[in-house]
């Protein structure tokens, strides 16, 4: 089969990997050369997928089998004409429309299915957002329609801090959306993500759940399993069931609750690996996230999902910009028993970019925080050098 990926970071690195594994034909396509999943494709291009025409070009020219998105900056409304030509769009044209714009995913959780989750209010301008503020109440969390990886997120505790909200905001959104939900603050517990695995023709499938920790609204350490009762985890499990089947297609959801003292809250969906997931590296499933997305695109059946370690993920960032980025410290980390790492062959580095990840992993005995402490103690050994 022929898959163009949409986007091109260590996600889709880490997919298009498992999808040669199994001798499927990867093209790789983002905004700028070698890009991380264009190291290992069999073809790429560079293209501004904002440009419906360009778009438009190369699936022309590639004629894929398959089409999967991997970040939220495309033109998804071209994938319902790419739907009707044959092309399968992962895991839908209607999942990827809905998932990469906050406000469909929310009206849909909230008005269509009923979910729970934070009050919250739309705003396209400073001043709308004064009054969302008004109605959902301090402190409350702003955030970009269209964005990934925290990038425009802020919280407001003070009306001074509305405006810079906005800005901020504006300044971190992909595409050509300027608009923002903003939410009341949850007080939660703690976040969890629940990879969720629908199929063509076999039932949906949840990994055990990953926990995180966030800075600047990016994911800094991840584990698995999460802690959770018995009684959230079947309610994150249906509310994810029923968000995924009203979104259609089959491959993997990353799909993000709060636990709080009043029970489990919806916060988003992303329909594809999520980089929380980039646990399950560490050996910690029968297959890893990259894998099972590959598997449920190409209706391979999976029987079923194990958890077969403990694991953790800790992030390695930049510290200085670089048009050059080299690494040091890497025979250290590779030293360290039950430890792993990936360096994503990103070719340029700013101020905590991501450029690799630290993975350790025990048994299911470990106690949780040994393993993220671990994993952090790794993630400083490397140091990326400018």
């Amino acid at each position: 089969m022929k898959i163009l990926l949409l986007g091109s970071g260590e996600l889709g690195k880490e997919f298009a990997i498992a999808a040669q594994r199994i001798g499927q034909t990867v093209i790789a396509v983002d905004s700028y050369e070698n890009a991380p999943a264009m190291q290992v494709a069999h073809d790429f291009e560079v293209i501004n997928m904002l440009d419906g025409a360009e778009l438009d070009r190369i699936v022309t020219k590639h004629n894929p089998d398959f089409i999967v998105p991997e970040i939220e900056a495309i033109r998804t409304e071209r994938f319902y004409d790419y739907e009707k030509q044959g092309i399968t769009v992962v895991p839908s044209a209607k999942a990827a429309n809905f998932t990469m714009n906050r406000k469909a995913i929310r009206d849909l959780a909230t008005k269509e299915l009923g979910l729970k989750t934070a009050n919250y209010r739309y705003a396209t301008t400073a001043a709308e957002l004064r009054k969302g503020v008004e109605a959902v109440g301090m402190p409350c969390v702003v955030k970009p329609l269209m964005s990934s990886s925290g990038k425009g997120q802020s919280t407001i505790k003070t009306e001074t801090d509305i405006e810079k909200a906005w800005n901020y905001a504006v300044e971190g959104s992909r595409g050509d959306v300027v608009e923002v939900i903003v939410e009341a603050f949850v007080k939660f517990n703690s976040e969890i993500t629940l990879l969720t695995v629908t199929q063509n023709n076999n039932p949906t499938l949840f990994c055990a759940p990953i926990g995180h920790r966030q800075e600047r609204g990016d994911y800094q350490e991840s584990w698995q399993p999460a802690r959770i009762s018995d009684k959230d985890l079947f309610e994150a499990q249906d509310m994810a069931e029923k968000v995924t089947e009203a979104l259609g297609g089959a491959g993997l959801f990353g799909v993000e609750f709060f636990l709080t003292d009043d029970g489990v809250y919806f916060s988003e969906l992303s329909p594809r690996p999520h980089d929380t997931g980039m646990v399950t590296l560490a050996g910690t499933q029968n297959f890893n996230e990259f894998e099972l997305h590959l598997r449920a695109i190409l209706s391979l059946p999976i029987f079923e999902i194990t958890l077969e370690k403990a694991g953790a993920s800790a992030v390695i960032l930049a510290s200085e910009p670089s048009e050059n980025p080299t690494y040091s410290g890497i025979s250290t980390i590779a030293a360290l028993p039950k430890t792993d790492f990936r360096i994503f062959g990103k070719p340029t580095s700013r101020p905590y970019r991501r450029m690799g990840v630290a993975l350790v992993n025990d048994s299911v005995e470990t106690p949780i925080e040994n393993l993220i402490q671990r994993a952090k103690e790794a993630a400083c050994l490397v140091n990326v050098n400018s």
